[in-house]
C-alpha cells in the first residue's frame, strides 16, 4: 500500500491533552482519532468535507487511514514497541527497560529481524519515557503556563487558569503516516491531504490554538510503500502466525475477525464534549479503543471503523475514527508473563449518516478573548541544547 510519512517541526509549545481532559495532564502521543478530526476540520475549510466523510467515516473501508503522531529526534522515529519484543529477553536488569514507552523504529526493526539488543548504546530517559542513545538530552519537557483571559466586549476578566504544554528541543518534532487503501485512493487524496496538513501547520493542532500553540513549520512529506516506509526489513509472516502491530487507536469494524483471547492489547476509555455550531458542550458517548502499540491476532488484517458518538437526539453524527494502521509481525510469546487479556470489545452500532453530514468531532477555537497577561514560569535551563522560544 502507498503511504505518506509526514514530519511536523513545532515552532512553539504544543498542548496534547491526556484522556481525562485535565489542564495539568499531558501526553506525548497525539491520537489518530484526533488527527482525523483535525484533518476533517481542515477539509471543511477547503471545501472537501462531504467527499472526505463519504470516503472515510461513511465508507465500509476508509480510503485513507492516519497513524497517531509520535515524536522524532533528528532522523530517528519513535513509536510504542510491540509487547512481543519489548523489553528484550536478553537485556540485563541494570536498567528498567520496561519503563521505555517509546522506542526508536531502528531498534524495533532490528528486534523484529531477530537481532540482539545492544543495551550499552541506549538508556531510558526518565523525563520523556523515550529510549535514547546514551548521553542524549531530553527531547521534550513539560511546562505550565498561567493565563488570565479578558472578554473583548465587556472587559471582564475571568479567573486565571493553568495549562500544561510540551516544549521541544532542537531537532525534535512529531511524525505520522497516512496510508492509502489503493492507488485510486492515493490519486484522489494525496494532494488534498498534503494541503490539509499545510493548513494545520499554520492553524495548529491540539489545545490552546488561540494562543498560537500547536503550530509547526511547513510539513515534510516522504512517499513510499507501507510498511517499508518506516522499517528497513519488514518481518515476513504467514497466515498461521500473523499478528498485527497497531500504530493507531483502534475500534473494530463489524467485519473484523479479531481473536480477543489472543494477542496483547490495552484499552483506553475515550470521551469528551461536542464542539459544534449545532450544540456546544454536550457530552459524547464514551468508547473503548485499543491503544497504540497493541498486538492483535486476526484471520485477516483489521480495518477498523468510525463510530458515531453523538449524544442521543443530536442534530448530526459525531464521528470518532478507529481505523487501523498496522504492521504484520510474527506472533510469539513475550519474554515475561502477560496479564489476562481484557474482555471482547463490543462494536457499537453505527447510525446511518444524514444526507449532508456536518463535522462535529473537531477542535474549534475558543470564545473570543484577549490575553491581558501571560504569566510564564521561569526555570533555570542547564541543558546545552536550546529549547524553542516562547511566543508571548
Amino acid at each position: 500500500m502507498s503511504a505518506l510519512l509526514i514530519r511536523l517541526r513545532p515552532t512553539g509549545p504544543w498542548r496534547i491533552a491526556g484522556d481525562s481532559g485535565r489542564h495539568d495532564e499531558l501526553a506525548a502521543t497525539f491520537p489518530s482519532d484526533r488527527v482525523f478530526s483535525a484533518v476533517t476540520q481542515a477539509f471543511a475549510q477547503l471545501g472537501e468535507l462531504d467527499a472526505w466523510l463519504a470516503a472515510t467515516a461513511c465508507a465500509s473501508a476508509p480510503a485513507v487511514c492516519f497513524s497517531s503522531m509520535f515524536p522524532y529526534f533528528g532522523r530517528q522515529l519513535y513509536a510504542p514497541a510491540p509487547i512481543t519484543i519489548w523489553p528484550p529477553a536478553q537485556a540485563t536488569a541494570k536498567m528498567n527497560w520496561q519503563a521505555a514507552k517509546l522506542i526508536p523504529l531502528s531498534v524495533i526493526d532490528e528486534l523484529l529481524s531477530g537481532k540482539s539488543f545492544r543495551e550499552d548504546r541506549w538508556e531510558v530517559d526518565g523525563v520523556s519515557g523515550c529510549l535514547l542513545p546514551a548521553g542524549s538530552q531530553t527531547p521534550y519537557r513539560e511546562r505550565t503556563r498561567s493565563t488570565a483571559p479578558v472578554d473583548r466586549l465587556t472587559g471582564a476578566s475571568t479567573e486565571a487558569y493553568l495549562s500544561g504544554c510540551l516544549e521541544f528541543n532542537q531537532g525534535v518534532g512529531l511524525w505520522l503516516a497516512a496510508v492509502f487503501a489503493d492507488d485510486a485512493a492515493r490519486a484522489r487524496w494525496e494532494t488534498p491531504v498534503k494541503a490539509a496538513f499545510r493548513l494545520l501547520a499554520d492553524t495548529g493542532f491540539g489545545g490552546e490554538r488561540a494562543r498560537g500553540w500547536g503550530r509547526s513549520e511547513s510539513p515534510e512529506f516522504q512517499h513510499g510503500q507501507w510498511p517499508n516506509l518506516i522499517l528497513d526489513n519488514p518481518p515476513e509472516t504467514t497466515d498461521a502466525n500473523a499478528a498485527y502491530w497497531l500504530l493507531s487507536a483502534f475500534v473494530p469494524a463489524p467485519t473484523d475477525s479479531v481473536d480477543w483471547k489472543s494477542g496483547f492489547y490495552e484499552l483506553k476509555r475515550r470521551s469528551g464534549r461536542v464542539e459544534s455550531h449545532a450544540g456546544w458542550g454536550a457530552e459524547k458517548k464514551s468508547l473503548n479503543m485499543v491503544r497504540e502499540g497493541g498486538v492483535l491476532v486476526a484471520d485477516l488484517p483489521p480495518i477498523g471503523g468510525a463510530v458515531d458518538v453523538a449524544p442521543d437526539g443530536f442534530a448530526h453524527p459525531v464521528w470518532r475514527a478507529g481505523f487501523a494502521v498496522q504492521v504484520p509481525i510474527p506472533w510469539k510469546a513475550p519474554s515475561f508473563q502477560l496479564p489476562l487479556p481484557p474482555a471482547k470489545i463490543e462494536v457499537p452500532r453505527r447510525r446511518e449518516p444524514e444526507p449532508e453530514p456536518v463535522l462535529a468531532d473537531i477542535y474549534i477555537t475558543e470564545p473570543v478573548i484577549v490575553e491581558e497577561a501571560n504569566v510564564v514560569e521561569e526555570a533555570n535551563i542547564v541543558e546545552q541544547p536550546r529549547y524553542v522560544e516562547e511566543d508571548v
